[in-house]
């Protein structure tokens, strides 16, 4: 993805660049030093717990061109500016998906800033795009409109996840794939609150009932502290009632410039037939 570049890791921290900005944030994983110290006085934006961004730039959006789209970054409280590069493989393998069916619907569940509906949109899909954030949702939309994709079929909900997956159930309505991007915790609308442990299983089997048959298409990730591989590859299995080789799992990762490998979450996916 030429948009993004891990630039270099260490000292409990990561440089990046996002288009033209270099940006120096914290990730309690990364241990030892770092390769390339002179690298880091390059950094624009400077996040630090407590005290927040710091640079020239700290409260203005920027663009970036991701596979075709536009995605309008920014600096937020969480330390975090709109984009997971290490999600970019995910969005390619959707957009094959949706190639193999005929104008495909897709559930969107923890949809973010919409890069993963976006893509889906882009090849033809139409898209339900659930988020509990309003802000976040509108930050969402804002990017269709940059990527020229705000007239295609995407129905925009500020919803809370289990609450709108109950619903469709009532109404009988049926998706031909979902993603699910879940947080480890969350409040949801209506005071609603999300754990992955102990609910991941329960949202998943209302997924299941939710997609089309053997027709139907199934991408899980998480950036969660605990759920390895192995474990989502089982729990998409069992809800799904499939062959644990059915699945395909492996590890959210970048690498560096300087050579190392940042582990960033993991993923499991079905991709249907």
């Amino acid at each position: 993805m030429d948009a993004y570049e891990l630039l270099d890791v260490g000292d409990g921290a990561r440089l990046e660049r996002f288009g033209d900005r270099v940006v120096d944030r914290p990730h309690p994983a990364i241990l030892g030093a770092r390769s390339d110290p002179t690298l880091w006085k390059e950094a624009d934006l400077v996040y630090d717990r407590g005290r927040g961004w710091r640079g020239p730039d700290a409260g203005s959006p920027w663009q970036v061109r991701v596979d075709g789209l536009t995605l309008e970054l920014r600096p937020t409280d969480a330390g975090q500016v709109g984009l997971f590069p290490e999600q970019a493989p995910s969005w390619r393998w959707l957009r094959e998906r949706v190639r193999e069916r005929d104008s495909p619907t897709v559930l969107d569940l923890f949809a973010y800033t919409g890069a993963s509906t976006l893509a889906l949109a882009d090849e033809g899909a139409a898209v339900a795009h659930v988020d509990a954030s309003k802000p976040t949702v509108a930050w969402a939309r804002r990017n269709s409109e940059l990527s020229g994709l705000a007239d295609r079929p995407i129905r925009w909900f500020v919803d809370d996840a289990v609450a709108f997956i109950e619903r469709e159930r009532r109404r009988g309505r049926r998706y031909d794939g979902v993603v699910v991007d879940p947080p480890s915790y969350g409040h949801g609308a209506g005071g609603r609150t999300w754990r992955l442990d102990g609910g991941l299983e329960r949202l998943l089997e209302s997924c299941a009932e939710l997609v089309g048959g053997s027709a139907g298409f199934v991408l899980l990730t998480t950036h969660s502290v605990g759920w390895t591989t192995d474990r989502l590859a089982d729990v998409l299995a069992a809800t799904f009632g499939l062959m644990p080789s059915d699945i395909e799992a492996g590890e959210l990762a970048v690498e560096a410039r300087t050579g190392q490998r940042l582990e960033l979450g993991a993923y499991a996916r079905w991709g249907g037939g």
